[in-house]
């Protein structure tokens, strides 16, 4: 028979999970993982989406996929990457179905929506998609060319000149508000 975790017990599993270094967490420590990855799996499925209930479902669907599949993780990057590949796929077969293209999109103010403590991120929500995803990953996840063009499926090259035309696209903008733009 399980035990059955109080709220005290299961925060104290989680903090420690989350405390050791390199370790990803298993697939079947739902808490663990939903504390350690919901808030970027919102923030990239609401950057994608523009719409805080497809994100709020994406979030849904992505833990579900982790509690089916029930993965198994080399390293905390692999982990936080197969969060990050799923949460792309999520959104990309959300904002291509068939439902999507028939209804007519939320008007939401995204600003209050997405609380950022950049003033930057209203101006990449008005980029293309393409764009946005690569500079999200880039500058609010920290990762390498690379690693974004594996997570993409796409080359080098691509993840290159689409960070290159985001910039160009956001300098003009920023030019009086932000320095060194």
């Amino acid at each position: 028979m399980q035990s059955v975790m109080g709220g005290r017990e299961r925060y104290q599993t989680v903090m420690e999970q989350l405390a050791k270094p390199n370790v990803p967490i298993p697939a079947d420590n739902a808490d663990a993982l939903f504390e350690a990855y919901a808030d970027m799996v919102y923030r990239l499925a609401f950057l994608r989406t523009k719409s805080g209930a497809d994100a709020d479902d994406t979030v849904q669907e992505v833990f579900l996929r982790a509690m089916r599949a029930k993965p198994v993780w080399n390293s905390l990057e692999h982990q936080k990457a197969w969060f990050l590949k799923v949460t792309i796929n999520c959104t990309k077969s959300l904002l291509t179905s068939a439902w999507r293209r028939n209804t007519v999109p939320e008007n939401e103010n995204l600003l209050t929506e997405m609380q950022t403590t950049t003033e930057v991120y209203s101006y990449v929500l008005a980029l293309p998609q393409k764009y946005r995803t690569v500079i999200h990953l880039y500058y609010y996840e920290g990762y390498r060319v690379a690693e974004i063009a594996k997570i993409l499926g796409v080359s080098e090259n691509t993840v290159k000149s689409h960070l290159f035309r985001a910039r160009d696209m956001l300098r003009e903008p920023l030019k009086g508000e932000i320095q060194d733009v």
